[in-house]
């Protein structure tokens, strides 16, 4: 038996998706802030990444992007909907420090709230 096939996410590349999401709602937890905005269309769930220099030297970014990808990619098939653009947003010391598991339910805690509303 083979598993099902996991909802393909696309990672936003264009400013001006990301500017989109800014304006549209948003949800801080410890380790990261998830912006999400509901698209027109239905198409594949969209996830960007951003750390700014708050985050620490590019050693530090580079470390927190990593730890927020490997998250989507484990949390948004099965939490995200499709038809939605996500952004994480590293936090300074909190997303390289925090330990995965709690950053993973972080995201499904926000994921829920946004969706709530």
């Amino acid at each position: 038996m083979t598993a099902p096939a996991p909802i393909p996410l696309e990672v936003m590349r264009k400013r001006r998706d990301f500017l989109a999401a800014a304006r549209a709602s948003k949800r801080g937890t410890k380790g990261f802030i998830l912006q999400a905005r509901k698209r027109e269309d239905d198409g594949p769930i969209r996830v960007g990444f951003t750390c700014s220099k708050k985050v620490g030297n590019a050693v530090g970014r580079n470390r927190a992007k990593r730890r927020l990808r490997e998250m989507a990619r484990l949390v948004l098939p099965a939490h995200g909907r499709p038809g939605w653009d996500y952004v994480l947003i590293g936090r300074h010391e909190a997303t390289a420090a925090r330990d995965f598991a709690a950053l993973q339910s972080d995201l499904e805690y926000a994921l829920r709230k946004v969706h709530d509303t």
